[in-house]
């Protein structure tokens, strides 16, 4: 919210400077960005009277004779397109600085003697957006009235201090000037300076020409009132300089109307042409999904259910809230004109306006509420200055469906609360002092009181509130300094934030580095790395779509991290996230998503790198599957890994799922090389794993075991196998001979090659054999390797060499 100083000293009696009053109000709860002199750098600017203006033959340039004041008028070449004799113009004398620090000196422009330079808007630091379309492409027409050799900047509205406000959405009402006043003046306890307008109505009553009804429970109120024989023109100049200093362009007399009105009383409006109209019934409803309109930028918008419109004769002629139509909008032929104030759902204006990346003024006010009480007085007000700017004849009456509640709101509490709360010692006559400033009533006693909010603080509601009021206007500062007083209380952490200590102690113990990435991807990112994708949880508006959805998976996070690095010649990488990943089973729309605890790490480039006496070593599968099995080594948890082929961004042949009592807890592979390439890293290898659910399935409870004093037996075994044999068949084969003293199963070769028959492998395992109470003896051990030999001739089709 820009506020224009000048415009605030108006409506609230204060005479502190503007720097003073930034602070005091950063530190009373409305933030201050800075303050702005639209003037600053600028020096040497005049009023300047065209003389007159002659072409200069083959070029576009003019040589004018322009009085400045002085006694004679002095000559000056100039190429804007509309400069003509007769006009008052902007005159930056040699010697002037405009923008930029640019110095203005004599010169030649072909030949010809230039004392001077005529200026546009552009030219005083001034941004296209908010100059009129009149005058962008050429130079600024001062009014008629403006006195060659004065000062530019008291006509421009420059001699001016901006303040930028940063309003919360729970301040809103401070996003009008109104609203601002009435903070400054509890503020410094001053007085108000308001002065509200009524047009002189007609005998001809707006009702005959104009009905008006409401078919939705998403607009509360509307109103309109219906204004003719209005003359479209530039608005005078002293309106223009409030909205181009509020960082509005001006466009005409009706519209700027309507935008002053917004900034006054933060009350959205908008004026319809009305002999565009089809009709004379007006009406606001919900949208039908289908529906097109071309608003007033130009862009045609398809509209769905739940969006808000305002039609004619069942004819959208605007988004309610947002912006209006094209087809009814006001121009140069316009006479007669239809204003309309209106109280729109937040939620339904807000839903619209990010869906269509619409913002306005108008919406960003409906978004966060609006004062009820001044609809009808805002709706006056511009009926007449449209009266007064635009010699418009307000017809009698106000046309109007539904109605707002306007009476103020009763908040009750006591003054302990209040002292308790604050630590203070304040009294009742206190509180009546502070609240009497604020423009609230209050009635009671010293036990209870009740303070009655009017409907400009809507952000007012509870007694909590209340105590806000009082102290930020009573002084953070006077607040005494205390701290808690509270006994001790014993604690312990929980099941899962004892599982995630221990996993970040065992992860960084195996050479992870730990990352926090964003929780908010893309679509397609939030859903990939992952076997089971629920439904999506989007932001309804988010910042960028880069971070729209919330993720499933830590994955494609920790990826953008390693691109990020890579990127840097940062290489070789390990890193590991412990975070949050969302699952939606229910509507996204209505219920908030599960949030599910994971671990997930990811490795790149080399173990080691190369020296002289060794070659370096890549990351591979079994490295960080290693990782993996000394976490749940650690753990206490028996995982076993299954060769995986249907997760589209991994490898197929290098991914496998983990399940941990036939439950399917994670899985690990490498990314594949495509999705790698579009990623931007080198050759990857990842891990996800689900930390709740594994920690429901763990033993809470572990049995100690003595260190046997005996010592354990070992057996080599080569097998030959079918090549689409896996080492887990193999494994489950041995386990299901059920040898109990089996302890160890080690593979240590695979062998293909000439002397093995096409489409078969060896493999050789080494078993180790141990009894804990006893030696084990030639005879059991062969018992044993027989067990497990036909278990595998049996399962796998084992061949024994």
């Amino acid at each position: 919210m820009l506020v224009s100083y000048n415009w605030l000293k108006e409506l609230v009696a204060i005479d502190v400077p503007a720097p003073a009053l930034a602070e005091k109000m950063s530190t009373t709860g409305i933030e201050v960005e800075g303050i702005t002199v639209p003037s600053a750098g600028l020096s040497k600017l005049v009023v300047g009277h065209v003389l007159t203006c002659e072409d200069v033959p083959d070029t576009h340039l003019h040589r004018c004779l322009i009085d400045t004041g002085e006694d004679e008028p002095r000559q000056i070449v100039c190429g804007a397109p509309n400069i003509a004799a007769g006009l008052k113009v902007i005159v930056a004398l040699p010697g002037a600085r405009i923008a930029d620090n640019y110095k203005i000196k004599k010169g030649k422009i072909r030949g010809m003697e230039s004392l001077g330079m005529v200026c546009s808007l552009q030219e005083l630091g001034l941004p296209e957006s908010i100059i009129p379309k009149a005058f962008v492409d050429g130079i600024q027409i001062l009014p008629d009235n403006a006195i060659p050799g004065e000062s530019v900047f008291d006509y421009l509205g420059l001699d001016d201090e901006i303040i930028e406000l940063s309003i919360t959405p729970n301040r809103a009402d401070a996003l009008s000037m109104r609203g601002v006043a009435y903070e400054v003046a509890a503020i410094y306890d001053k007085a108000l300076t308001f002065t509200d307008k009524t047009p002189h109505e007609v005998s001809a009553a707006a009702a005959k020409k104009l009905s008006v009804r409401i078919e939705t429970d998403q607009v509360a109120m509307y109103a309109a009132r219906v204004v003719e024989d209005v003359t479209v023109a530039p608005s005078p100049q002293w309106l223009q300089n409030r909205l181009m200093n509020a960082g509005i362009r001006p466009v005409n007399n009706v519209v700027d109307v309507t935008n002053y009105v917004l900034l006054t009383f933060g009350q959205p409006m908008h004026a319809f042409d009305y002999a565009k109209f089809s009709g004379s019934h007006l009406a606001a409803r919900q949208a039908r999904t289908g529906e097109t309109l071309v608003t007033l930028d130009g862009e045609e918008r398809e509209l769905l259910a739940g969006d808000l419109l305002i039609t004619v004769e069942d004819q959208p002629v605007a988004l309610a809230g947002v912006m209006g139509g094209q087809a009814t909008e006001i121009d140069d032929s316009s006479t007669t004109v239809v204003l309309e104030a209106a109280v729109f759902n937040s939620q339904a204006i807000r839903k619209t306006s990010g869906r269509l990346n619409l913002r306005s003024e108008s919406s960003s006010r409906f978004e966060k509420g609006i004062n009820h009480d001044t609809v009808l007085t805002a709706l006056d007000y511009a009926a007449a200055l449209l009266e007064e700017l635009a010699g418009g004849q307000v017809l009698s009456g106000v046309v109007q469906a539904g109605s707002v509640d306007r009476t103020p709101v009763p908040v009750l509490s006591t003054l302990d609360y209040v002292n308790v709360r604050l630590g203070t010692e304040l009294s009742y006559a206190d509180l009546m002092a502070i609240f009497d400033r604020l423009g609230f009533a209050i009635h009671g006693d010293a036990k209870a009181f009740t303070v009655e909010v009017p409907r400009r603080r809507w952000d007012i509601t509870i007694q909590a509130d209340l105590v806000e009021e009082i102290a930020r206007l009573y002084g953070y500062d006077k607040l005494p300094t205390t701290l808690p007083q509270t006994a001790g209380t014993s604690g312990e952490l929980t099941a899962m934030q004892t599982l995630r200590r221990k996993v970040r102690r065992l992860a960084e113990g195996a050479g992870l580095n730990e990352i926090i990435s964003y929780a908010l991807t893309t679509q397609e990112k939030a859903v990939s790395f992952t076997l089971a994708p629920s439904q999506l949880t989007e932001l309804m508006w988010p910042m960028s779509v880069e971070r729209s959805t919330l993720r499933q998976s830590l994955i494609p996070g920790i990826l953008d991290t390693l691109a990020y690095n890579q990127a840097r010649k940062n290489s070789n990488l390990a890193v590991y996230e412990i975070g949050k990943i969302f699952k939606q089973e229910q509507d996204p729309q209505v219920d908030l998503p599960q949030e599910i605890e994971h671990f997930a790490f990811a490795v790149t480039g080399l173990v080691s790198e190369k020296d002289f006496q060794t070659p370096a070593t890549p990351v591979d599968f079994f490295y960080a599957k290693g990782i993996l099995e000394m976490l749940f080594e650690r753990l206490g948890i028996s995982a076993v890994f299954e060769r995986e082929t249907n997760l589209a961004h991994m490898h197929p042949g290098r991914t496998a799922r983990i399940l941990v009592a036939d439950q399917l807890v994670g899985i690990i592979g490498q990314v594949h090389p495509q999705v790698a390439s579009q990623y931007g890293i080198t050759e990857t290898y990842v891990a996800e794993l689900d930390l709740a659910l594994i920690q429901s399935l763990m033993v809470e409870e572990f049995v100690f075991e003595d260190i046997t004093k005996y010592p354990a037996v070992s057996r080599d075994i080569a097998l030959l196998v079918p090549q689409d044999t896996s080492h887990q068949m193999i494994l489950d084969a041995i386990n299901l001979a059920g040898v109990k003293r089996l302890k160890t199963v080690k593979l240590f070769d695979v062998y293909l090659g000439p002397t093995i028959a096409t489409g078969f492998k060896s493999m050789a395992y080494s078993l180790t054999f141990q009894n804990p109470t006893d030696n084990l003896t030639d005879e059991e051990v062969a018992k044993y390797m027989e067990k497990i030999t036909k278990s595998l001739v049996e399962e796998v089709q084992a061949e024994i060499r």
